[in-house]
């Protein structure tokens, strides 16, 4: 179901921030030991080994100086995807990278980060959230922790369950928070239609995430010509809430104007808290496919290691 992920395979997908890790990789570490590539000289002390000496600055100072070296390890990446009833609008979206519904964005653009961090030997893990954690794996970087985390999206765009998961995504991310003990990377897939209080909510908790030195990603997924230019024929039509159910008839040329300002509003406050908290925000226009937006994300963030 996701071979055309591989097109990807040349590509890279690195951490701009120190992260932490298991195995030697391509990240740069917090931890400073005497291997891979050099960061620094610092002052020898007295009683310490004299194997890491530079005996060719000393020649030409006098002084004593240890060659101090910068590990380079794997990234720790957690995909979390909002995958409340709102991420599958709209509902005719086909489940492939060209005619994708938001849930669909967010499952092959996680499969394709996926191919490039197993080929990287980086360690990945999954979590399906909506107002509770509903799925959430382990971090580990073999081809058979991949296969399994691949069944278990493609089950997930099969999932004909009723969509009716609310998106109070906030509490689950403080959850996710306290849990990861080691700086990673997290990549989180989100529509954000949340009320003013919940997304309060949900800034508190990408701050928490920040606070404990992990990097951040923000896809925010929308499907820009309905949600946000609200663009629909001008009759009376019927809108149905795909969390509560609720419904609504109404003319669109009637609302749409203060639609589009609230929705300004919003989507400012959102870029407004990224830029704060220092949140890489990436702004997804769904109906455009995946290709279209993954791949100059992949490519602008290769340019700026």
């Amino acid at each position: 179901m996701f071979e055309e992920t591989e097109r990807y395979k040349s590509l890279s997908f690195h951490a701009r921030q120190i992260v932490e890790g298991y195995i030697t990789g391509l990240h740069r570490s917090p931890f400073h030991g005497f291997s891979v590539e050099f960061a620094e000289h610092r002052q020898y002390n007295n009683g310490e080994s004299t194997r890491n000496i530079d005996w060719r600055l000393y020649g030409r100072t006098d002084k004593l100086f240890v060659k101090q070296y910068a590990e380079e390890t794997n990234l720790r990446c957690r995909l979390v995807i909002d995958h409340s009833g709102s991420m599958r609008f709209p509902p005719e979206g086909r489940g492939d990278l060209q005619h994708p519904n938001k849930l669909t964005f967010a499952v092959y653009a996680s499969a394709i980060l996926m191919e490039l961090l197993v080929r990287q030997r980086d360690a990945f893990g999954l979590t399906l959230l909506s107002d509770t954690i509903d799925q959430h794996s382990e971090m580990r970087s073999s081809k058979v922790h991949q296969r399994h985390l691949l069944s278990l999206l493609e089950q997930e765009l099969r999932d004909d369950a009723p969509t009716g998961r609310p998106t109070s995504i906030a509490a689950s991310l403080h959850q996710l928070a306290d849990e990861m003990h080691r700086r990673s990377m997290v990549v989180l897939f989100t529509d954000a239609l949340l009320r003013d209080d919940e997304r309060d909510a949900l800034f508190d908790a990408l701050r928490h995430l920040r606070h404990n030195k992990h990097e951040v990603l923000l896809f925010h997924t929308l499907d820009h010509r309905h949600e946000a230019e609200f663009d629909y024929v001008d009759r009376p039509t019927l809108f149905i809430d795909m969390e509560s159910g609720r419904q609504l008839k109404a003319q669109p040329s009637e609302v749409a104007e203060r639609y589009r300002a609230l929705m300004r509003q919003q989507l400012d406050d959102l870029r407004r808290h990224a830029m704060q908290y220092h949140i890489d925000y990436q702004p997804v226009a769904v109906e455009e496919g995946v290709d279209h937006v993954i791949l100059p994300f992949l490519l602008k963030r290769g340019r700026m290691q």
